[in-house]
């Protein structure tokens, strides 16, 4: 299968190349699409991208310290030496009562691979002023995997069986689930620790004359685990143990205390219990009903699909293997997720396909659209191989970039199989028009194609989490270009040498496919009159139907009337800009997944019982709703990261978190709009919000102002002016500030210092006992198994409720006297900050709101901060407001992408001076791109799509689309001046002759979007393209040539001769 080489004149030619090497051709293509097809299937599948969440927590705790106490002496410590870091953006932190929480946040430019040195610095930074921190804290801890996502989340639920026997047999599934390939770790999610209680009365206390020190020394003394020596002998060595520590509850009771010469069991005096936190820290309910979560995430580089496969099999095997009573209920399964999204997209991929495949036959004919068609696997199985050699993956945004390059794909490929078919209908040879398609068009199409790619090149280039979140655009689509470029210089000649027909009299779009329905006497009437028509001899015979006269008067008009063509494409490009303020700005659209969040906030200060109470309120709510496929329920915290892009909240006892599972999406949004009128009648004392899971980083409410400075309460008021000018915004709702007033009760113990000396008690003695009996104070732990199990001693539950009860405690004394807390000082109630958020070491609010009737987050928070701008004219020296949210995330991500427009230009120059060799073809060919702008904007206006962040990288990959089509049609008019053309006739005749792969190409660049407008994600991108290209082809086709005539002054009676600008 080889054939001789045409004459090249002395250059390289990379089709007859192809040609000459057949066979080897043959083979490469096929091991291309076998390994490329065996590449697909071991592609890693996930819902996202990868992204590196760049934040780490430090969290401290120091019991007794209040929320102002916390801020000073340890959250303030920490972020000041926290500031040095290198890298670091901003800190974020939060103080309560005992607890400082610091959110360290690495700049966005930041690459991932610098995050693991930074967080090293980070530790080391805090651990330097550790020794600093005031007696008592404990840490600080680290965690730096805030952003592991849990794969799949089971609820293990079990009627009649309490929380311990829950976790016991959680422990054995969890055994059995680290076996599997692929699992990395496997939590518990609302786990009840459990708890030994020794319960004593304030009252037998003092008639026993007993401390609680010396009860938690007799317990523990008795308790503890120590070396009793070994004994050595001449052949081995025996440990002694002492016996005494503890085997059960019983033996426990059975302690003998032994205080001021009187000895008497404890089991006689206390009463001894064994159960679980009282009150609870957290807890998981599913279905209305308390359940152990077990969440399973899996090991780096992994296949969720695979995983979930291998769990979906585990869990209906252990659960053959469970007692019966217990149940295992699927939550969330990302694989399923995965599988469902991955599914929905190559459903799009196939109809882009089709629609790609239909384009091409219809247009171009049977068998020379056959030669597209069967190019377009093998891009793709080639595209595919390069992906897995890349480590690319299939995830929602390498998926809608695979469609959204298909109809970018076939171009090359049109084009040359186009060129290809002309010559031979010019009665040229197979060789002879395959080599000839790569000498006129290879280069001007390489030179095209790396223009497209440098438009996703910001993306690539763009330093942001944003930028890392969608690189994969720039990846899939300059892999599918280049190989497609590949293929259209080689695949493209060798099967247009075997399949296109010879020359005879050109179809019409799509009559070669038709025609095999015809009547057998009909065929042959039109094989017969082909037979006999004559062969073309020239160039101009092609395009003299009558359609192409008629465009070629239209071309000679638009020559004629070049300035009103470049005037009126002016206009319309003002007018369309001016438009742009009509079109609505979001940065990343809500995702596709049915899930919705509802949160329940309650004061600060309320306790866990009281949020629980609502939570039981709501789950009535969702309980018969036929909308809802499943709800889970997290009391006491957040929603563990179930979903890559989760806005997670922390744990906190006034908050509760549902996720809530519609069927389907439409279903979703019903339910949406049915709990917001609910939440808004009956749980108005709560703090409510319905929201649907993001794309793209995570940012919460849609519309935030940020209100920073020195003093808390200017900082609130301002906040208070600042929630005015939102509430007064119609499309605003649920304006709520991220932290209250000072809201939480506190009692505070006067203690009368002289008095207390006298009596020989210290603040800590008192401190000691009023945590014993109030909260509650470890003694020892009891040791079961692997288990640690705390022993606590502290007051029973009726002397624990009122503090109005605190005076009425006695304090016991170690000479057996017991001195009543009245004679020592007084309760004075008063109210306290239960927490203080701060940002860089600022008290800081956040003013956040949802948007109502459809209205984006972008659009309303820049009309608000507009009106703003009075009030920051009158704020003090050293306060600020400051735009949160989608706005900043919004900025951050652009501007990321704008720091790389200059080397975006400079790569689009150069390829083009390159190419065409002239400064003002140059400019020509870039003056034509931003013009595409006008289909943009006048497309998501008439369809009513927003301009998003990803919309955004569509338009800059449009302008490359546009300066491809444009270097093509000007190569082309070159090139016939270069023959002796007259430049009148050069600039009708290149477009005239453009006119058929130009349109063809954006036909399927068009049509092959269509199916990314089903996605939330993809089609605003998909619609901006859409107009944009559309538009864009009309400009190459009519612009570009008045453009080119008054750019260089042609006339339409200047004689033929070369110009060399």
């Amino acid at each position: 299968m080889t054939a001789p080489a045409p004459h090249e004149e002395g250059r390289f030619n990379l089709s007859a190349w192809a040609l000459r090497h057949q066979s080897l051709v043959f083979f490469i293509m096929v091991m291309v699409a076998l390994f490329g097809m065996l590449s697909y299937s071991r592609l890693s599948q996930s819902e996202d991208p990868p992204f590196t969440f760049k934040v780490m927590v430090v969290q401290t705790y120091w019991p007794g310290a209040d929320a102002k106490q916390v801020q000073e002496q340890v959250t303030d410590r920490i972020s000041r030496k926290l500031q040095e870091t290198p890298s670091i953006d901003f800190l974020r932190s939060y103080s309560r009562p005992g607890e400082s929480l610091i959110f360290f946040n690495i700049k966005d430019s930041a690459p991932a691979s610098s995050v693991p040195d930074t967080w090293y610095q980070v530790r080391k930074k805090v651990g330097d002023i550790a020794a600093q921190l005031p007696p008592g804290v404990q840490g600080p801890f680290f965690n730096d995997e805030f952003g592991d996502v849990y794969t799949n989340i089971y609820a293990l639920e079990g009627d009649g069986f309490s929380p311990a026997q829950l976790h016991d047999y959680a422990d054995q599934l969890r055994a059995e689930l680290l076996r599997l390939p692929g699992v990395g770790k496997v939590d518990f999610l609302g786990d009840q620790n459990q708890r030994i209680t020794i319960e004593i009365a304030n009252a037998r206390l003092s008639q026993l004359g007993v401390t609680p020190q010396q009860i938690a020394q007799a317990i523990n003394g008795q308790n503890a685990v120590a070396s009793a020596g070994v004994i050595t002998t001449g052949d081995d060595r025996v440990y002694v143990r002492p016996s005494g520590q503890f085997n059960d509850v019983a033996a426990l009771e059975d302690t003998l205390l032994r205080v001021n010469g009187r000895s008497f069991r404890l089991g006689d005096v206390a009463t001894i219990r064994r159960g679980y936190d009282d009150p609870p820290t957290q807890q998981m309910r599913f279905m209305s009903q308390p359940v152990l979560g077990i969440g399973i995430t899996m090991q780096p580089g992994g296949d969720v699909i695979h995983l979930g496969k291998a769990l979906d099999k585990a869990a209906v095997d252990l659960q053959k293997r469970l007692p019966a009573g217990l149940k295992l209920n699927e939550v969330t399964s990302m694989p399923h997720a995965v599988s469902h999204s991955v599914d929905d997209f190559l459903e799009s991929v196939a109809e882009a396909v089709a629609i790609v495949l239909l384009v091409s036959l219809l247009s171009l004919g049977f068998r020379t659209g056959m030669v597209v068609v069967i190019s377009i696997p093998f891009v793709l199985a080639a595209t595919a191989l390069c992906m897995e050699l890349f480590g690319i993956g299939l995830h929602k945004v390498s998926l809608g970039t695979l469609v959204l390059a298909l109809g970018l794909l076939v171009d090359d490929a049109i084009i040359a199989v186009e060129m290809m078919s002309v010559k031979l209908e010019q009665g040229w040879s197979r060789l002879r028009a395959a080599a000839f398609a790569y000498t006129s068009t290879a280069f001007p199409m390489l030179t095209g194609t790396l223009v497209t790619v440098s438009g996703f090149l910001p993306i690539a280039l763009a330093k942001s989490g944003t930028g890392e979140y969608t690189r994969s655009i720039f990846e899939v689509s300059a892999i599918a270009l280049l190989v497609s470029w590949l293929a259209a210089v080689i695949v493209i000649p060798l099967l247009g040498y075997h399949m296109l027909p010879e020359h005879h009299a050109r179809p019409r779009p799509g009559e070669e496919w038709w025609a095999r329905f015809l009547p057998a006497r009909w065929r042959e009437a039109r094989r017969a009159k082909a037979l006999t028509a004559p062969a073309h001899g020239g160039d101009i015979d092609i395009y003299q139907t009558a359609f192409y006269q008629r465009f070629r008067r239209v071309l000679d008009a638009c020559l004629k009337h070049r300035v009103l063509v470049l005037v009126v494409t002016v206009a319309l490009f003002v007018v369309s800009m001016a438009g742009f303020g009509l079109v609505p700005k979001q940065f990343f659209p809500s995702s596709d997944r049915p899930e919705l969040l509802v949160d329940l906030r309650l004061p600060e200060g309320a306790s866990f019982d009281a949020t629980l109470a609502q939570v039981k309120r709501m789950e009535g709510v969702l309980k018969d709703r036929k909308e809802v496929a499943n709800y889970v329920s997290f009391v006491g915290s957040g929603a563990p990261r179930f979903y890559l892009p989760l806005d997670q909240q922390l744990a906190q006892p006034n908050f509760a978190q549902f996720v809530v599972t519609a069927k389907d999406v439409k279903q979703r949004e019903a339910l949406a709009g049915y709990l917001d009128g609910v939440l808004s009648r009956d749980f108005s004392a709560v703090r409510t919000r319905v929201s649907r899971l993001e794309n793209g980083p995570p940012v919460g409410f849609p519309v935030q102002f940020r209100v920073d400075g020195d003093d808390i309460a200017t900082v609130r008021g301002i906040a208070e002016k600042v929630a005015a000018v939102m509430r007064a915004d119609p499309r605003t709702r649920n304006v709520q500030f991220d932290w209250d007033e000072p809201a939480e009760r506190s009692v505070r113990f006067e203690i009368d210092q002289a008095r207390a000396r006298q009596l020989g008690v210290s603040s800590q003695d008192v401190a000691d006992f009023l945590a014993m009996s109030l909260s509650g104070t470890t003694v020892t732990q009891y040791r079961e198994r692997d288990k640690l199990i705390a022993v606590d001693l502290r007051a029973p539950k009726n002397e624990r409720v009122h503090p109005d009860q605190i005076e009425q405690l006695a304090l016991p004394t170690p000479n057996g006297q017991a001195i009543p807390l009245a004679q020592l000082g007084h309760v004075r109630y008063g109210l306290e900050y239960g927490v203080i958020w701060e940002r860089d070491r600022q008290p800081s609010i956040n003013v956040q709101a949802d948007t109502r009737n459809g209205a984006q987050g972008l659009d309303v928070t820049n009309a608000i901060d507009a009106k703003l701008g009075e009030l920051r004219g009158q704020l003090p020296v050293g306060y600020r407001i400051e735009v949160g949210g989608s706005v900043e995330q919004n900025a951050k991500a652009q501007g990321s992408i704008n720091a790389q427009m200059p080397l975006l230009g400079i790569a689009v120059l150069t390829l083009l001076m390159i190419q065409l060799q002239s400064i003002g073809r140059t400019f020509m060919v870039v003056l034509t791109a931003p013009l595409g702008l006008i289909g943009v904007i006048v497309s998501l206006l008439v369809f009513r799509q927003p301009f998003g962040f990803v919309a955004m990288l569509g338009t800059i990959a449009m302008f490359g689309i546009i300066m491809r089509n444009s270097v093509i049609l000007v190569d082309q008019i070159e090139q016939d001046i270069r023959e002796g053309h007259p430049r009148w006739e050069a600039i009708v005749g290149a477009t005239v002759r453009r006119f058929r792969p130009i349109t063809l190409t954006a036909a399927a660049a068009v049509l092959a979007l269509i199916p990314l407008l089903r996605s939330n994600f993809f089609g605003p991108m998909a619609t901006s393209l859409m107009g944009g290209i559309t538009v864009a082809t009309v400009l190459t086709l009519f612009y570009l040539p008045a453009l080119y005539a008054a750019w260089y002054r042609v006339r339409a009676d200047e004689p033929a001769k070369e110009i060399t600008p």
